[in-house]
């Protein structure tokens, strides 16, 4: 079931409370860095990738200078980040087209952006919010973990993700959102072992719900089961 619009709010304004500086972790300095580190960031931690992008953008700093690179440097020079393969190939992909197409600038646009080699929606809102500062939700994993946890969405698809927290999240707040859910995910809503002791929000969440649940229905049967053993026990005394 999602959250009644009140409650949403509650989230909301807890999550801006706990959260008041969250912002992108990528570093970058303009909207070309933020792009390439953003498509490096696939199934990478973001700390990751910012150990890797000073060396890259030091020896690449332009998207004409990339988009000229041997592969099999930008390759050596990204392996940590896993994927580097294909990465460098995106990324040199992307360049090239930003050169041929954007006059080395990086589209301000949706369609245009996904149109360049690996760069989905979450990379393209991730530019759009950061670096342009056009309303727009990521959905990272993190997003997605702690949105249907908390009943801001209900699916399991990204792309729907997205559409239900753009109806139920102020648009003048998408971006701000996206990077208190990630924040969340990261420090209290982790993937395994959430820590929901420490949760805010624990009385709006589906999973610490469901855990109560079962822990409640474990005390039963251990209840159950000792009683069991105490009429057991009894019966066994009196026999003896």
């Amino acid at each position: 079931m999602a959250l009644p619009r009140i409650a949403t709010a509650d989230v909301l304004r807890t999550l801006e409370e706990l959260y008041p500086d969250a912002q992108c972790a990528l570093h970058h300095q303009n909207p070309f860095e933020l792009l390439i580190a953003t498509i490096l960031s696939a199934q990478c931690t973001d700390k990751r990738v910012n150990q890797i992008t000073p060396k890259l953008f030091s020896r690449f700093p332009t998207p004409k200078d990339l988009a000229q690179a041997d592969i099999s440097e930008v390759e050596s020079l990204i392996m940590e980040c896993g994927l580097f393969k294909m990465k460098a190939k995106n990324i040199v992909g992307t360049s090239q087209a930003l050169v041929a197409n954007y006059d080395s600038q990086v589209p301000r646009d949706m369609e245009k952006l996904t149109q360049l080699p690996g760069v989905g929606r979450k990379t393209a809102n991730v530019v759009l919010s950061n670096a342009f500062g056009i309303p727009a939700i990521a959905v990272d994993t993190h997003v997605q973990r702690v949105s249907n946890r908390l009943g801001l969405a209900q699916s399991d698809n990204v792309l729907e993700t997205e559409q239900q927290l753009m109806k139920r999240i102020p648009k003048d707040r998408w971006s701000s959102a996206h990077h208190w859910l990630i924040e969340h995910g990261r420090q209290v809503c982790l993937a395994r072992s959430p820590k929901c002791e420490l949760c805010s929000l624990a009385t709006y969440c589906r999973y610490f719900k469901a855990q109560a649940k079962l822990r409640g229905k474990a005390r039963s049967r251990a209840k159950a089961a000792s009683l069991m053993d105490d009429a057991g026990n009894d019966v066994g005394s009196k026999t003896m």
